[in-house]
């Protein structure tokens, strides 16, 4: 499918779930980070032609990244007239919780907490316009390597570009004018003071995975299914103990 058809495609797809829920959905909810990911979930969302309330959330955010959702925020809106836009700032929210916590601190709980308290928020807000969380999660990071937090980024109501992986949601954001500042940006959780790259975490660039994932003779495929291995648990449905009759 060329890219285009593919737009059309997986806008359609939302829109047809939002429509067709037992309860229908009045809006769609999206966090957005400034990131590519966010970036192309929230435009197909917002081609959709419903109600979409895009977030940008900041918890100790480093300024680019905080900027670049901005940016995009009000591209968004100046081309959609559908858009609702809303910055909330949970940087007091995130002090009072690791103030709460103090003595179970760990950095990457903490980390994982920045995501769980946007996702809260997230569903905070569906809930007051009657809407569903949109997520941002892409084939490789999400669905291969299980590369997001569970039930932070991980909680959403669907996955319009599951599908798709990285390269792919690169030629989708060219193809739906994303802002060539975004589409260039390296990609980042954001949820790290150090501001640490996804690719730096993984410890591969997304061609290699890309590559590893297709490939069971690639010479990253070991270092792939370690990665896929340690994040099982967020992608298989929760173990539950069976009782014998």
């Amino acid at each position: 499918m060329i890219v285009s058809e593919k737009v059309k495609f997986i806008s359609n797809w939302i829109k047809d779930y939002a429509d067709n829920m037992p309860s229908k959905a009045e809006s769609l909810v999206i966090g957005i980070s400034g990131g590519i990911d966010s970036s192309v979930s929230s435009t197909l969302s917002a081609m959709t032609g419903l109600k979409t309330i895009v977030l940008s959330m900041p918890i100790k955010q480093k300024s680019h990244q905080h900027d670049l959702s901005l940016k995009h925020q009000e591209w968004l809106i100046k081309n959609f007239k559908n858009v609702e836009g809303h910055t909330v700032n949970l940087d007091e929210l995130f002090l009072a919780f690791s103030n709460s916590l103090s003595k179970f601190d760990n950095e990457h709980g903490m980390a994982n907490s920045r995501a769980r308290l946007r996702m809260t928020t997230l569903y905070q807000v569906a809930a007051a316009n009657k809407g569903i969380v949109v997520g941002t999660g892409n084939k490789v990071e999400d669905f291969g390597v299980g590369f997001y937090t569970k039930y932070g980024d991980g909680g959403v109501d669907i996955s319009p570009i599951a599908d798709c992986n990285k390269t792919q949601i690169w030629e989708l954001g060219k193809e739906l004018g994303i802002l060539k500042e975004i589409i260039e940006a390296a990609p980042t959780d954001g949820l790290w003071d150090d501001g640490r790259t996804d690719e730096g975490q993984l410890g591969l660039k997304y061609a290699e995975l890309e590559e590893a994932m297709s490939n069971p003779n690639s010479p990253n495929r070991s270092k792939y299914e370690t990665i896929r291995k340690q994040n099982m648990h967020k992608m298989e449905p929760i173990p539950v103990c069976i009782i014998p009759n």
